[in-house]
């Protein structure tokens, strides 16, 4: 069940980085990738720190001469699970980039298993994280749930089980059915913490750019405006992706 206010925020957010990919398109001619970014599970207590780490991390893997030499911006949205059977916390980013048109036929294509050691050393990691990347194609439809799909099965081999539903919920709706129980309090309490004054959002390089020009302001404020259907078909499906990603606490319902 999918609660208004979350779904309408991940919304205005993956429209307003659709028109900015469409912008992006005419000034550029870019090429698209999705990257996502995790690690391990955490316990409630140390998931305030583990954020902190993923954003200094995250810095870091911007600063690397390959990265800075194949992209040209990004959107990074963080976005938070919760295990309900081993009470552990998946903190993890859903990251949008545009490449230069260059990279796939040249040097700077950076490979799945580059892109993961790359996580690694910018995290100072002991073991190796999953690392999901794929290109955003205007024709092939890419699935979201299927991008999920495939995170959570490698996540799954390394132990670390989450469980899927659709929608995301408003960041407070952890409880399951309406009981307040004493991992609801737990759940409440961490995330609070976890999460205070955080930019769960960020752009970085043309797409700042962009953002800033268009003067989007914040997608908290007002209505989601009319959707309109351009034929930027990248722009398209990168929306269509981009609308299941909810900055923030992402529940998952255990059936």
């Amino acid at each position: 069940m999918k609660n208004g206010h979350a779904w309408r925020r991940s919304l205005k957010i993956a429209y307003h980085n659709k028109l900015i990919v469409e912008e992006a398109n005419r000034r550029y001619h870019c090429a698209w990738l999705f990257l996502t970014l995790t690690v391990r599970n955490v316990e409630g207590g140390e998931l305030r720190q583990t954020i902190s780490d993923m954003m200094k991390g995250f810095n870091r893997l911007t600063k690397y001469k390959r990265f800075d030499a194949a992209v040209l911006g990004y959107f990074r949205a963080l976005e938070i699970t919760k295990n309900h059977e081993e009470h552990t916390y998946h903190p993890h980013f859903h990251v949008l980039l545009p490449v230069k048109k260059s990279y796939f036929t040249g040097k700077l294509y950076i490979s799945q298993k580059d892109w993961t050691s790359l996580w690694k050393k910018a995290m100072k990691l002991d073991y190796t994280p999953i690392v999901h990347i794929q290109r955003v194609k205007g024709k092939t439809k890419i699935d979201a749930e299927q991008i999920e799909s495939e995170v959570r099965e490698a996540i799954e081999e390394q132990k670390a089980v989450l469980e899927i539903s659709k929608y995301p919920v408003k960041d407070t709706d952890l409880v399951r059915g309406n009981k307040v129980t004493e991992d609801n309090l737990d759940t409440v309490y961490y995330l609070d913490d976890a999460l205070s004054a955080r930019r769960l959002i960020g752009y970085g390089g043309i797409l700042k750019e962009i953002h800033k020009e268009m003067n989007l302001g914040d997608a908290e404020d007002g209505d989601l405006v009319k959707i309109e259907e351009e034929d930027d078909e990248v722009a398209n499906a990168a929306f269509e992706v981009m609308a299941y990603w909810h900055p923030g606490i992402k529940n998952y319902i255990i059936k």
